[in-house]
């Protein structure tokens, strides 16, 4: 099954890019697209491969996304995704942030589909809507500054 790929520019230098995504994810990411549904959650990335990717609720309540398996800001980023999954069933998401005219390009490629068996193309086709959601609200916070 064929990865997901998205590519867009931001208005601003690549390690913004970089930091926004990645160390400023609380600022754009929605609680609709967590597991708590809490407002005011935090998102961490553990800045080091094999550093977690979870949630923190504003009652302490933490509930892991993945897993961090390339850091090399401001260029790079890699991890495994499993939001609301069992961790079996993480798929790879990877991120390269390079310079453009307008700033920044920002391409995403995210795979691994063919190992989810029958539920592969529902699950796919979920996160390519996530995607077109989360996108705009990451977009905007680059350029917010």
């Amino acid at each position: 099954m064929e990865p997901l790929e998205l590519a867009f520019d931001v208005a601003c230098a690549p390690d913004h890019a970089f930091a926004v995504w990645a160390e400023r994810t609380s600022l754009w990411w929605p609680a609709g697209h967590s597991v708590s549904g809490a407002h005011g959650l935090a998102v961490t990335f553990e800045p080091r491969p094999g550093g977690r990717i979870f949630e923190r609720t504003p009652a302490g309540d933490e509930h892991d996304w993945g897993e961090v398996l390339e850091w090399e800001p401001p260029r790079r980023l890699a991890y495994l995704w499993h939001l609301r999954q069992d961790r079996a069933d993480a798929t790879r998401v990877e991120i390269a942030f390079v310079p453009s005219q307008a700033g920044t390009r920002v391409t995403i490629v995210h795979r691994g589909w063919e190992r989810l068996g029958a539920r592969a193309a529902d699950l796919r086709d979920r996160n390519r809507r996530g995607w077109s959601g989360l996108l705009p609200r990451y977009r905007a916070a680059c350029e917010a500054g």
